[in-house]
């Protein structure tokens, strides 16, 4: 009878460094939570104490009780900016979505073209708020743009001097900037998405438009609740362009809080009014973030392929 070589002998598990069991690693987010409450927490928190006191931003600060709330919640100016605000942020979000999820299914194809607008479609992200304002204001000067040099009447219009046509013009520049931003973000979930769900659905006699709306929209759902909330949240933000496009113009038909908020604070020297509408400036985007996130069902964080 013949014996087979033996078995190697199994070798208990090493042990881990330290003689015991690895611990919590909690004291990795230290870092980030220590610039989090430096850089986030203790300047909101004293935004929030300054709308409740007196300053004209140059001399002592004195308390002021509910006096900022009372001047900011009675002024009928408020209620304009909010409208504004949101008209901005809803008409641009209906905009952007559907302009990103196209463009970034687009992008996410295979061919080497793509890659390269890919890349090409960045060059708005490069370029300041600033800068894309100057810019388009020059453009549509109607004596000295776009419209004047190449003698077209329609391009001539008085775009930043009529308060509807202000608003066009800021919802056309804030897509025209943010759209590629938002496409990138689709763009990598599209390519999350399996195959095998393309190719069943071609199995069944689905076309591309049916595809896309059967399986691409359906799997970029936690993709849309993400991009939203940057997108809806981030419009309360807007300030540098519209200032620097029409100043909260004509009249007041594009004073979003944020340009009320300078305008108050640096032009009409009340820091504690100026607060009080910071303080609602964040509340309305906590308030706006978490119900798009209750919108979306379950964790927005899941993967997107859950439930297949």
């Amino acid at each position: 009878m013949t014996v087979g070589p033996a078995a190697p002998p199994v070798l208990p598990a090493a042990a881990p460094r330290g003689g015991g069991r690895r611990g919590p690693l909690w004291w990795l987010v230290l870092p980030a939570l220590f610039f989090f409450t430096v850089f986030g927490v203790v300047p909101l928190l004293g935004v929030v104490a300054l709308s409740f006191a007196r300053w004209n931003g140059i001399g002592a600060i004195t308390p002021g009780g509910l006096e900022a709330w009372r001047a900011v919640l009675g002024d009928p100016g408020l209620l304009h900016s909010l409208w504004v605000t949101f008209e901005i942020m809803a008409v641009s979000w209906l905009v952007q979505t559907p302009a990103s999820i196209l463009l970034g299914t687009f992008l996410a194809g295979p061919q080497r073209y793509r890659g390269f607008l890919a890349v090409l479609y960045v060059v708005p992200l490069l370029l300041s708020s600033a800068a894309i304002a100057v810019t388009w204001k020059a453009l549509l000067d109607p004596n000295f743009g776009l419209g004047a040099g190449l003698g077209w009447s329609l391009l001539s219009q008085n775009w930043l001097g009529e308060g509807g046509l202000a608003v066009g013009v800021i919802i056309f520049i804030v897509s025209w900037q943010f759209v590629p931003f938002h496409a990138l973000i689709y763009q990598g979930g599209v390519r999350q998405i399996p195959r095998s769900l393309y190719e069943a659905a071609e199995i069944d006699g689905a076309g591309r438009v049916r595809q896309f709306f059967s399986v691409t929209v359906p799997q970029l759902k936690y993709t849309i609740i993400t991009s939203s909330t940057l997108m809806v949240v981030g419009s309360l933000t807007f300030f540098d362009l519209i200032f620097v496009l029409t100043a909260g113009g004509p009249g007041d038909a594009t004073r979003v809080l944020a340009v009320e908020m300078y305008q108050t604070g640096f032009l009409g020297n009340q820091m504690g009014p100026a607060s009080a509408i910071a303080v609602i400036i964040v509340f309305s985007g906590l308030i706006i973030a978490q119900v798009i996130r209750r919108l979306g069902g379950r964790d927005p964080s899941a993967s997107q392929l859950e439930g297949m």
